[in-house]
């Protein structure tokens, strides 16, 4: 009987393990082609329009987003503030995307996006800067940010904060998201 059962549990723990696998693959974004240790997740509309609101920006604006899969902030930001943008991503499918997206949107001229990563790009001419990155991409990433940044850029990240050395100048709630919104300080 112990024989039995030792076996039955040794035939579920295979089971387990083969579909383990099989699991992880399903939840993997399928455009994720170069390997990444994120997918690409769209901010929500709402969302989007929350972040630019909330960082002020105006039509002297140029907004980066780091990191900005489909080009959504940047087109936003150009097409309901008149703002200039920026974009920076990685992957060269998501660069595509954005300049269709840009062109589609009529704001081509406005915005312009760059393949790159972020933790090497320039981005000291940015006057705004939005991101939707894991809180410890933030947390790599505040350093240039206060490099780059001149004191008092602001600086909106859905839904992951920077950490308890930068803590945000305001929060606010939109559809049970948090949107943080973040000013450089000034340099010791």
């Amino acid at each position: 009987m112990n024989h039995r059962r030792n076996a039955l549990r040794l035939a579920a723990g295979l089971a387990a393990a083969c579909a383990a696998p099989r699991l992880l693959a399903q939840a993997v974004d399928p455009k994720n082609k170069l390997g990444l240790e994120v997918d690409f997740v769209p901010t929500p509309h709402e969302i989007v329009d929350a972040m630019l609101k909330l960082a002020n920006v105006k039509s002297t604006d140029v907004v980066y987003d780091l990191g900005c899969g489909d080009g959504r902030i940047v087109i936003a930001a150009a097409r309901a503030f008149g703002a200039r943008g920026v974009g920076i991503d990685i992957d060269p499918d998501r660069i595509r995307e954005a300049t269709e997206n840009a062109r589609a949107a009529g704001v081509a001229d406005r915005v312009r996006f760059v393949q790159g990563d972020l933790f090497e790009a320039d981005f000291r001419d940015a006057t705004v800067v939005a991101l939707f990155l894991k809180w410890n991409y933030n947390r790599k990433l505040r350093p240039r940010l206060w490099d780059q940044l001149r004191p008092g850029t602001p600086v909106v990240s859905h839904e992951h904060d920077f950490g308890p050395d930068w803590p945000p100048a305001r929060r606010i709630e939109t559809n049970g998201k948090t949107v943080y919104l973040y000013v450089v300080p000034e340099r010791k």
